[in-house]
């Protein structure tokens, strides 16, 4: 790997109370010759094999989408994050992320494909015995069979853990019966392997390997979707199904443990798919604001769609640079697990679970990201963009389920507060001294001390001050509500939003300023120009936040307290966000495109 920075490790969710050098996060120019050289191999796939047929895909022509992903295995690429003994193509992590963001544009191909790799194989490969791995990891890395993952019932869908699938121990030991039903289950209609959670003995939920083949296990009708049409999703039944003890998955009663880590790896996954997808669609965007006319000129000369192209990439750009940080930070804690004796699956689940915060924040912003440049891009289409004959219908319709897959963005907002909360109390990370410091700070006059340098000088000191927002309103909210503050949703919400707000944020400015230590001041123009106006936005945004939250529960004089801390967090000197939007637009208009790195 090329240009690790400093070495330094960082913890989960410790990027509030610390600081990051610009030199630890990642940004393209750090990608190796092999690493361009796989990804390159994806792109090509994408655009030569996958999108010329896509109009086919998209009506669900299974066997086509089978033929391709055989296709994608003759090449490697279901293969990059499998070790070589199974027929692997081990890529580090911050490829992978790449890889999955590469198939973005893929639409339904790209679910199927990244629900096999995914949440359909790694359960096996981190889970699985030694048998359990030769036997069904070769063929499935092969594309001669595939996976699928079959969690979500009728009943528990958030809620998991309170599935009604039971599996019951064999009078002779050598089999668990199964019996329930699942549902939304992607690659379910041509599946051949079956990641399946029952409870045994009513109450230990628990992971199985299951055949398509075997006697009891039937599928119900392909579902009819809001999206991804061209993505098989079936009921999956399992009768009486005779499941060989040698197949259990993991322990009796640790479900859970394979159920959530998955979804950490999951979440980040799909942070980097949908900002694939969000690329293509502000392409689509920019080309057709340069071709439609109106007035007497192409619609990209006006002010209101240079405003929306500009904020498309602004919005891609920002949250791009956190998923990178991420991956940078779970590839780094994956090669240091390994160096300290954990097996692979081990080092690569321990880093996800270390990260799982940050995993939370980016399956919401990314989500959000591609259903705001859908919706503009939509909107930029007028009313072509209605209709199906133009690219930005079924993209609309594909874009919403990311906002409920791999757990809901309010589930998610709420799990990065409590596991941070959680973490904090048991002193894995020290929020504590720095609340305290801030509460302090309050009471003080303001501090004319030494302020950030370099480009990036007043975003940088925005940044601080926002770390101090989050913990001056969580740490009195928590001091107040207490365990109360669980059930006090809303407040949970408003929270999260400033922590991803301000990860975001301070994300956007370390990869610019490193970039502008690789490429000069002059190249990195429009990332500096990105990285102002979000700050500036998100400063808006995280202040409504703020008020909202203490408006919930404070009152008199600690209201009075709060909300002037809030003004003093979040005082900043407005830029000129509509030149700047300009300016960005200009560079997308010139080249007819998505051109940021």
């Amino acid at each position: 790997m090329d240009n690790q920075g400093t070495g330094k490790m960082i913890k989960g969710g410790e990027f509030l109370v610390t600081e990051t050098n610009p030199q630890d996060v990642f940004i393209v120019e750090d990608f190796n010759e092999e690493q361009v050289m796989v990804l390159k191999m994806v792109e090509d796939f994408v655009s030569t094999k996958v999108l010329p047929v896509a109009d086919k895909i998209e009506k669900l022509d299974i066997e086509l989408t089978k033929k391709l992903l055989k296709e994608a295995g003759d090449l490697g690429l279901l293969g990059t994050a499998f070790p070589e003994e199974y027929g692997g193509f081990m890529q580090d992590f911050e490829t992978n992320m790449a890889l999955t963001s590469k198939l973005g544009p893929a639409g339904s191909f790209s679910l199927s494909f990244g629900a096999h790799i995914g949440i359909g194989m790694l359960p096996i490969l981190y889970f699985g015995t030694d048998a359990q791995k030769s036997k069904y990891l070769p063929s499935l890395i092969a594309g001669d069979q595939f996976a699928a993952y079959c969690l979500t019932e009728p009943t528990s869908g958030s809620d998991a853990l309170s599935a009604k699938s039971q599996a019951v121990l064999s009078d002779d030991g050598k089999h668990y019966i199964l019996n329930g039903q699942k549902m939304w289950i992607t690659n379910g209609g041509f599946a051949d392997v079956f990641t399946v959670f029952a409870q045994v003995g009513g109450d230990k939920f628990t992971g199985f390997i299951v055949e398509r083949g075997w006697e009891g296990v039937s599928l119900g009708a392909e579902e009819q979707k809001l999206g991804i049409k061209g993505s098989s999703t079936r009921q999956v039944f399992f009768e009486n199904v005779k499941v060989p003890v040698e197949n259990l998955l993991g322990e009796v009663g640790k479900g859970h443990k394979i159920a959530f880590n998955i979804l950490n790896i999951g979440r980040i996954k799909l942070c980097g798919g949908v900002l694939g997808a969000s690329k293509e669609l502000s392409t689509l965007s920019i080309g057709y604001a340069n071709e439609r006319k109106q007035f007497g000129k192409t619609i990209g000369n006006f002010g209101a769609i240079q405003h929306k192209l500009a904020e498309q990439a602004i919005r891609i750009y920002a949250v791009e640079t956190a998923m990178h940080r991420s991956a940078r930070d779970i590839s780094k804690l994956e090669h240091k697990l390994q160096a300290d004796g954990k097996t692979l699956g081990e080092a690569l689940l321990g880093a996800a679970e270390e990260f799982a915060i940050e995993c939370a924040i980016l399956k919401v912003m990314g989500s959000e990201v591609l259903d705001y440049v859908v919706d503009e891009g939509l909107q930029i289409y007028g009313g072509m963009g209605y209709s199906e004959e133009m690219p930005m219908a079924a993209a609309y319709r594909d874009a919403r389920i990311n906002r409920i897959f791999e757990g809901t963005n309010e589930i998610n907002r709420m799990l990065s507060i409590d596991m941070l909360l959680k973490r904090a109390m048991g002193g894995k990370i020290d929020m504590m001294s720095a609340a305290m410091a801030v509460q302090k700070e309050l009471t003080s006059m303001p501090s004319f001390g030494d302020k950030p340098t370099g480009v990036l000088a007043d975003q940088k000191g925005h940044v601080a001050n926002l770390k101090k927002l989050f913990l001056a309103v969580a740490g009195a909210t928590a001091q107040q509500l207490m365990t109360k503050l669980q059930d006090e949703q809303e407040i949970l919400m408003n929270l999260a939003d400033i922590l991803a707000e301000l990860y975001v944020c301070e994300s956007a400015i370390l990869a610019t300023e490193k970039a502008v230590s690789v490429r000069g001041e002059a190249n990195c123009q429009a990332e500096l120009n990105m990285t102002k106006v979000y700050v500036n936005d998100a400063i808006e945004r995280c202040s409504t936040h703020a008020k909202n939250a203490v408006a919930s529960w404070a009152d008199g004089d600690t209201k009075r307290m709060l909300m002037l801390g809030i003004k003093r967090y979040t005082k900043h000197d407005f830029v000129n966000t509509k030149e700047l939007r300009r300016a960005i637009a200009a560079e997308l208009i010139a080249a007819n495109k998505y051109c940021f790195k």
